[in-house]
């Protein structure tokens, strides 16, 4: 049996979640990454719309999640060594976390950029024997309001 979980009794509270992966990636593909000569375009800014997007249609992805509310969204994708990492934040008002929507944006991201690069990626038989998605997790997630003062978590006050 498959069932959505009723979450009708839950307080609407902010919620956040951060995720982060890793491409990996050759050497020759990130420095024409970094120096925006890669043929399809700029990877880093199509890479960040397409996360905005995945966790913006999490619902019609994985079939059990609940449309939510999402406040905000903020994308960081850097050039490492080995790869691309990208870091998605998610923000909303609700009553279920976003960790969902946090790793969508994450693997929409790195497979926006598997797409842009797949040319410069594959060996003579055209196949990826560097290329790899690795390191996908939760890094931080937060439920309740946090005192700017003090920085530690509370519950709403009532009244």
């Amino acid at each position: 049996m498959v069932r959505m979980v009723d979450i009708g009794h839950k307080e609407a509270v902010p919620r956040m979640a951060r995720a982060s992966g890793l491409i990996r990636l050759k050497a020759e593909t990130l420095k024409k990454i970094e120096a925006r000569e890669v043929p399809k375009g700029d990877v880093l800014a199509v890479a960040q719309t397409a996360a905005i997007m995945a966790v913006k249609r999490t619902t019609e992805l994985i079939p059990l999640t609940h449309p939510i509310p999402i406040t905000g969204v903020d994308v960081d994708l850097k050039i490492e060594e080995n790869g691309v990492r990208a870091e998605v934040e998610v923000r909303s008002l609700g009553k279920t976390g976003v960790e969902m929507e946090a790793l969508a944006g994450v693997i929409g991201a790195l497979l926006s950029v598997w797409d842009m690069v797949k040319g410069l990626e594959k060996d003579e038989a055209g196949q990826y024997q560097t290329t790899c998605l690795e390191d996908i997790r939760v890094v931080k997630k937060v439920k309740g309001w946090v005192s700017k003062s003090t920085g530690k978590k509370r519950r709403k006050s009532s009244g």
